[in-house]
């Protein structure tokens, strides 16, 4: 056990150790990080409890969990950032270090998943055309780069839109995610200014509060179906349980004694999933862990089988269950389905 992870590493071991359900199923784990914040100082990232994230780390969760994790997707996180040269470059740094995981994966050495078939890093679109070189080095640094995750400017503005119509011509997709949902319309808007882009929204698409009442609930809803009116937009299905800045749902390892099982948290969670499944359909929805963040809340087991119970409640057909856990991720993101 690493000592800076001790803290986080207690918890889980407290974790409910659940019958793993299905467990032939395949699925490609559409989004997690991979880092090292211990030499970092202040600031959001800076406080999640797990310190070090490598090849060794996800694939202890993956080869534990019991469920059949054949792919995953890396999700943008400002990870090993390159220390010199142009400052639009630096993020490359990132799809390089990953690209050097994924190696490491393919050796066999760790186990049978093939960590991040599918990277999405960094770049700033507000650049314009100037933009392009940093969108080709991502290309060149990695095979297995697929696209971008930055935040949007509200105007919308000529600028970023010549740098975002980039993604376009380089088959580059757009993740997003903001905690707050209102600017989903916003995003809907980009999305059908840029049909020909693959655009994700992350994580339920904004902060997700089971305490908020039901007028923040009957927002967000509003909120999700004007993005899912665009046939290029895509939903990723999880990230409920991660605490954003200093604020921490009510079943975070802050908060609670040890994690609640996949049934707890079905009862909490399944009104938000089932409304985006309902609005996007299953073949533009794809299950997601948000690994290592939403690990302070639940297991990497519980976790996937919380999302098999949410698609058993939903009525899913074996055909949806392979769109939401494998089918949609290969698609959006250019993968080879197993």
């Amino acid at each position: 056990m690493l000592e800076a992870n001790r803290r986080i590493d207690e918890f889980q071991s407290k974790a409910p150790l659940e019958e793993v359900l299905e467990p032939e199923l395949p699925i490609i784990d559409a989004h997690h990080h991979l880092w090292d914040l211990r030499p970092l100082g202040r600031g959001p990232i800076s406080l999640f409890q797990q310190k070090v994230y490598f090849c060794e780390e996800i694939m202890r969760d993956i080869n534990e969990s019991g469920h059949n994790i054949v792919q995953t997707v890396f999700a943008q996180c400002g990870a090993f950032y390159r220390a010199d040269g142009p400052p639009e470059m630096k993020a490359v740094g990132e799809t390089e270090f990953v690209n050097g995981i994924a190696a490491m994966s393919r050796s066999g050495i760790y186990g049978d998943t093939r960590l991040c078939t599918g990277i999405f890093s960094a770049a700033d679109l507000r650049l314009g055309l100037a933009v392009e070189p940093v969108l080709e080095a991502h290309l060149s640094a990695s095979d297995y780069f697929r696209g971008i995750r930055t935040a949007f400017p509200s105007d919308l503005n000529d600028e970023f839109l010549a740098g975002f119509a980039l993604l376009g011509k380089h088959n580059l997709s757009f993740d997003n995610w903001s905690p707050d949902f209102s600017r989903l319309p916003r995003l809907a808007e980009l999305a059908r200014l840029n049909s020909d882009v693959t655009v994700i929204v992350n994580h339920l698409g904004g902060q997700i509060n089971v305490d908020a009442g039901s007028d923040e609930f009957a927002r967000w809803q509003s909120c999700i179906a004007a993005v899912a009116e665009c046939p290029n937009t895509v939903m990723k299905l999880g990230g409920a349980q991660m605490r954003i800045d200093d604020w921490e749902p009510s079943y975070h390892m802050s908060q609670c004694k040890a994690p609640l099982s996949s049934e707890e948290y079905l009862e909490l969670l399944y009104p938000y999933y089932a409304f985006c499944i309902d609005k996007f359909g299953v073949d533009r929805c794809m299950f997601e862990s948000n690994f290592p963040v939403d690990r302070e809340c639940i297991s990497y087991r519980s976790l996937w089988n919380l999302f098999k119970r949410i698609a058993d409640r939903a009525g899913a057909s074996a055909g949806d269950k392979d769109a939401l856990f494998c089918g949609t991720a290969a698609r959006a993101y250019r993968l080879m389905k197993p």
